[in-house]
């Protein structure tokens, strides 16, 4: 349970930090700075919590990528 808990906030975080770099790249419009502040402690936690997702993604992906490991 604890890994599926994790690899789905991962996946979650990997989503919202994907869609926040499209609409700071194509409408120059960044959504974690509109929702927590530019350069606050929150705003930076999720860019921290983003790359981390990004890290465990990255180390755990063949382990849980249906399509990899076929």
């Amino acid at each position: 349970m604890h890994n599926k808990l994790v690899h789905t906030v991962a996946f979650i975080l990997l989503v919202v930090g994907g869609l926040n770099w499209l609409f700071v790249a194509a409408f120059n419009f960044n959504v974690v700075d509109l929702i927590f502040g530019v350069g606050t402690g929150l705003s930076k936690a999720v860019y921290v919590l983003v790359g981390l997702a990004a890290l465990h993604a990255l180390l755990t992906h063949k382990s849980h990528c249906t399509t990899c490991s076929t």
